[in-house]
């Protein structure tokens, strides 16, 4: 049977996507190309591609030129201060589309993933949407020793997470998309929180989901595990220096969303995920010890490290507000 041509309609401007990628060094140039190439192929006739350079004039001088003859992708300078929140907020604003999605500058879009949030987002009581980061690993595969349930360590979706569509408190930043009337109830990314250059933090998503809900109570935050991006790990976010640096940084960064938010909300997913998955992961990962496997007993202690260096970090990020007040 011969393959009939199917026609490519413009998306309705309430439907437009708006493509944000924010970049921050010269060091990911080739992968913020990847990035973009990942979603120009599979964008609609109105979607946009903003490329946000957050304070590097050199990124932005070289963004500029390679993407001058481009009608797709417009090259824009954050217009707030340093760092990934006030560059996303740039985005909202300089934005087009009824519909903005962020996509980190070391991932690459899977061939559906713009389809499956402009649908998720179709529906008016879903405002936010986010997809699985599955971890490109240097080697190609998983480290025997590290425990998926650490993989947002590296910025990717852990065990833990829902393994079918589901509704969730909060979107993970490496590919979401959010509907624009979540800007006009909740506002922008706090500058409060989120990752500067290298710095080790993060929780904007988190924080601004949580004010999402709180200003419209009855919407949806919606998770489509089955929809992914693949995000890059760098060999230094394998060493034993990293993870418990970017531990540190969680666990701060979660106090400073207490503090902006409440304890209870800031928490509540942890609370399962402290009481039930990390348990879970350890047993397994002593099992895999028992059975003879040195990776395991190391995955182990790294299930418990890592809780132990967070949660205190998360201890003395409250007590220091509770000292300065």
């Amino acid at each position: 049977m011969e393959e009939q041509p199917v026609a490519v309609c413009a998306a309705p401007a309430s439907s437009s996507m708006s493509v944000a990628i924010c970049a921050y060094t010269m060091l990911r140039w080739r992968n913020l190309l990847d990035a973009v190439d990942s979603v120009l192929a599979q964008m609609l006739p109105g979607d946009e591609v903003l490329l946000i350079i957050d304070h590097n004039d050199e990124l932005l001088a070289r963004a500029g030129d390679r993407f001058a003859d481009s009608p797709q992708v417009r090259v824009v300078g954050n217009t707030g201060p340093r760092g990934l929140s006030a560059a996303r907020n740039t985005a909202v604003e300089a934005s087009r589309g009824g519909l903005i999605a962020f996509l980190d500058d070391d991932a690459v879009a899977g061939a559906e993933w713009l389809d499956r949030m402009r649908a998720a987002l179709d529906d008016e009581q879903v405002l936010a949407v986010g997809t699985a980061a599955v971890p490109n690993w240097p080697t190609g595969r998983r480290p025997a020793w590290f425990p998926p349930e650490f993989d947002w360590v590296v910025g990717c979706s852990y065990l833990g997470l829902p393994s079918v569509p589901s509704d969730v408190r909060n979107v993970i930043g490496a590919g979401m998309g959010f509907r624009r009337e979540a800007f006009e109830l909740a506002g922008r990314f706090s500058t409060a929180v989120g990752r500067i250059g290298t710095a080790p933090t993060g929780c904007e998503e988190t924080e601004l989901c949580i004010r999402l809900r709180s200003a419209k109570p009855g919407i949806r935050v919606v998770y489509l595990p089955d929809v992914a991006v693949s995000h890059l790990v760098t060999p230094d976010r394998l060493r034993l220096r990293y993870f418990l640096r970017r531990c540190v940084g969680e666990g701060l960064s979660k106090a400073r969303v207490a503090r902006l938010v409440g304890a209870d909300a800031c928490l509540s997913t942890e609370r399962r995920y402290l009481t039930s998955v990390l348990p879970r992961g350890v047993c397994r990962e002593v099992a895999r010890g028992l059975r003879g496997q040195w990776t395991g007993w190391l995955a182990g202690t790294l299930i418990v490290g890592g809780a132990l260096v967070t949660g205190a970090a998360y201890a003395a990020g409250r007590l220091r507000r509770v000292g300065a007040s």
